[in-house]
């Protein structure tokens, strides 16, 4: 028997870091999966902390290992083989395995620390439609606006892109993501390869009832696919793959409160969640809170349109750590400021907490959720673990 790492190709996004990651060459791709070499996997664990989905943590005991070509052409993972006592394979695996298990469960524990852990979706989420177009057969969808979002003088540049699909059918749901390929060969004569963005407008379209969507993009100076995007023209047409991302969805419940911490572009998924609240339940029992930070109110996308959501609706923290003359002000301070109103709020049963944005904000956001934790007598290590698993605490960061 042997103990066989796998990746799950229906959550798999195809983004590559675990292969980029791995230091032995084990992981590999084709045009549909990316898959684990058996022959060459050591159970090192340097792929599954990088991985956004969990995609790269599936494991399975097997008689004979599944091979490459096995791998490549699946599309759901296949289920766990049945041994028997009367074939000798079921001691067999045990004996194999055991040492195996409780040393995986040590290096994953370790791997998972320091990147939000393994969440599941919210109980009452939607259920997602993920994978259904591929870099080999993408959707095909045309530029309908590309819109800048920051101040003409501020030292960022985002955009508000509208891609519209016509006649594709592209469902996607508040929280995912889609992949966008850039034409054109890296330096090395290769592909570019797909990067992805967070879906910034809820499941019936930026207009209600219209099959598009919105990206956030900011122009990075030497980024190949933010670049491509930002200089996109209305009736430019883009290959896009996706959707992706089964956990960090929304919950469809009217009476959750989600608790929405962001950084620059990572606001793209909470404009969905806004929208889609606003559109559906705007007398809502559940509140949102929003805790967004900049580094000026000029570079804060959607600065504008934030003035016109009801506070009935979303209550709105703006934070900003370059302001002339001002102290610098972080996400974290916000929350800590707050403190006395988010300690009821982080036990709740109908609290749930969203983090995204650039990885440096997750260690500070979590040390202030931990004191605000502590005030209302929890302990933090316990809580977090317990939201994880209950769909109630997704941590995505870049």
């Amino acid at each position: 028997m042997h103990k066989q790492h796998l990746i799950d190709p229906e959550i798999c996004i195809r983004c590559y870091t675990c292969e980029e990651q791995c230091p032995i060459d084990a992981i590999t791709h084709d045009d549909n999966n990316v898959v684990v070499d058996f022959e060459k996997c050591n159970f090192c664990m340097d792929c599954i902390a990088p991985c956004p989905t969990g995609s790269i943590d599936n494991w399975r005991v097997v008689a004979t290992p599944y091979s490459l070509d096995d791998q490549f052409a699946w599309d759901e993972l296949p289920e766990q083989e049945e041994f028997t006592e009367a074939s000798g394979s079921a001691a067999g695996a045990s004996s194999v395995v055991e040492a195996l298990d409780d040393e995986i469960e040590r290096l994953l524990a370790e791997a998972h620390a320091g990147v939000g852990g393994r969440s599941v979706a919210p109980a009452s989420a939607s259920k997602p439609t993920v994978n259904l177009f591929t870099r080999a057969k993408p959707a095909i969808a045309r530029v309908q606006g590309n819109y800048r979002l920051t101040d003409e003088n501020a030292e960022s540049d985002t955009r508000h892109i509208i891609l519209d699909f016509a006649e594709t059918h592209f469902p996607v749901l508040e929280g995912q993501s889609i992949g966008i390929v850039p034409p054109g060969e890296d330096a090395n004569g290769k592909p570019h390869q797909m990067r992805l963005y967070s879906v910034a407008s809820p499941r019936d379209g930026e207009r209600p009832n219209t099959n598009n969507l919105a990206l956030t993009v900011k122009r990075e100076p030497q980024g190949v696919c933010s670049n491509y995007l930002c200089d996109l023209k209305k009736g430019d047409t883009v290959a896009v793959t996706g959707p992706f991302g089964a956990t960090f969805l929304m919950p469809d419940d009217p009476t959750a409160t989600l608790v929405m911490i962001c950084t620059g572009t990572g606001s793209a998924p909470f404009r969905a969640f806004t929208m889609h609240r606003q559109r559906t339940a705007p007398r809502a029992a559940g509140h949102l809170r929003l805790y967004f930070g900049a580094r000026t109110p000029e570079e804060l996308p959607y600065f504008g349109p934030l003035k016109r959501v009801p506070e009935s609706l979303m209550t709105q923290r703006l934070v900003f750590s370059r302001v002339a003359g001002e102290p610098k002000r972080y996400v974290q301070d916000q929350l800590r400021a707050d403190r006395d109103g988010l300690a009821p709020l982080i036990g709740a049963q109908n609290t749930y907490i969203y983090v995204c944005g650039l990885k440096g904000m997750e260690e500070g956001v979590e040390a202030a959720l931990e004191e605000i934790a502590a005030e209302a007598g929890l302990a933090w290590a316990d809580l977090k673990s317990r939201m994880r698993q209950e769909g109630r605490l997704h941590i995505e960061t870049y």
